[in-house]
């Protein structure tokens, strides 16, 4: 898989991270900024990434789906020619993630790499290399490489310049969404590489069980929705 150490890159050194009982552990996200209407500073992270139209460049990758929601949220909010969108190959090398001249190119840099972009932003950077990445022209640094937040961002970060009649994360659903997607990434998003990255047997049927378990309540959730 490939990581970055210091801002060196090595193709060694990249397997799944697990705790001594074998379970699978996702590394936290580094990039925590927020884009906010008036640039004040979000949850996390510090401020000056205030919504502006063509200012902000999102990375994908095609057959990743934490990078693919957030083009579909880009597509359904509208913001195609606010935030623009470039995708690395489906597939990655010895180099990771990469730009390639088969209409996957890096416009905004020219890297070859998504990890050249990593360390464009900060030189020392140590730790995973993964899309999808909201990166601010103006700045010349990554704003925040977490799905999640990007999605919100998305949402509801860009007012007019996107489609305000859409609302994905509606105020009175919050709750619901919020239990939900709780439940989802541990269980099923999150639970599918807890499933296929375990090192033991034990860590591997305590995943296989979580994750069929909220399949099942899903349809059962679903089929009662419908009726």
């Amino acid at each position: 898989m490939g990581t970055l150490i210091d801002g060196v890159w090595t193709d060694e050194g990249g397997a799944p991270p697990a705790g001594k009982d074998g379970r699978y552990q996702r590394a936290d996200s580094r990039f925590r900024n927020s884009i906010t209407p008036d640039g004040a500073p979000g949850p996390e992270g510090e401020g000056g990434f205030e919504a502006e139209a063509g200012r902000y460049h999102l990375y994908a990758a095609i057959n990743c789906p934490w990078a693919h929601r957030t083009m579909i949220v880009r597509t359904l909010k509208k913001l195609n020619d606010a935030v623009t969108l470039s995708t690395v190959l489906p597939r990655r090398t010895d180099q990771g993630w990469v730009f390639v001249e088969d209409g996957h190119q890096d416009p905004i840099l020219g890297k070859a790499s998504l990890h050249e972009i990593y360390t464009e932003s900060d030189a020392h950077y140590t730790g995973r290399v993964t899309v999808p990445v909201l990166w601010d022209k103006d700045r010349g640094v990554i704003v925040n490489n977490k799905s999640s937040e990007i999605i919100r961002m998305l949402n509801s970060a860009f007012g007019n310049l996107g489609d305000v009649g859409v609302d994905l994360y509606p105020e009175a659903a919050r709750p619901v969404i919020d239990e939900w997607n709780a439940l989802i990434y541990e269980t099923v998003n999150n639970g599918v590489y807890r499933t296929g990255f375990a090192r033991t047997q034990e860590a591997y049927e305590e995943a296989f069980d979580a994750l069929f378990a909220t399949w099942t309540s899903s349809i059962h959730t679903s089929a009662k929705i419908a009726t």
